[in-house]
């Protein structure tokens, strides 16, 4: 339908890396592992209805009450990473906390990613964060400077296609001198 209203689709990539079985955790205790000075043994809430699953982690903002990332037994992550049942130093850990970075979702990263305290335990990351959702890129020609935004895009696709534009809301804000950063090019 781009091609046909005169936008070529240049390409079309994933918002986030391909990875499975990464959910919606939280962290309800933790301990310092036995055998080790950077380690924590955590306990991981995974559904309410369950007994809390122990993750042996070295992230130093692992704590108890954040929600958390968790690659469960059998993901997949990206590099073709599988997550098994490890001993790690001699405790169980049955999953991974993850990052950012593990997930192909930052080029760095300082800790396991911490969610909002509203995100749903048990629920797929992927539908929580959005990330099975793709990035088109388009080159426009100079005749097509009505379409230089997703606004101008939309409308064009909701013309051809014989739909409505659904508006996002945005909020109205002040800016305040307070707020606005001054820059002295003297």
């Amino acid at each position: 339908t781009l091609t046909m209203m005169g936008l070529e689709v240049e390409g079309i990539e994933p918002v986030a890396p391909p990875f499975s079985k990464v959910i919606v955790a939280e962290i309800v205790s933790t301990m310092r592992h036995p055998n080790a000075d950077r380690l924590k043994v955590c306990q991981v809430l995974t559904d309410v209805a369950q007994e809390p699953l122990q993750i042996v982690c070295g992230a130093a903002n692992a704590r108890t009450g954040i929600k958390v990332a968790l690659a469960q037994i059998d993901a997949i992550l990206p590099g073709a990473f599988h997550i098994k049942k490890s001993k790690i130093r001699g405790e169980d850990s049955f999953g991974m906390l993850c990052s950012a970075k593990e997930l192909g979702l930052a080029e760095e990263s300082d800790g396991i990613i911490e969610l909002d305290q509203d995100a749903p335990i048990g629920k797929s990351i992927r539908e929580y964060l959005q990330l099975d959702d793709a990035i088109l890129e388009i080159n426009l020609t100079p005749n097509r400077g009505d379409c230089l935004s997703v606004l101008g895009i939309s409308r064009e696709l909701a013309a051809i296609c014989q739909s409505k534009i659904v508006m996002p809301v945005v909020e109205n804000s002040v800016v305040t001198l307070s707020d606005a950063k001054i820059i002295n090019l003297e």
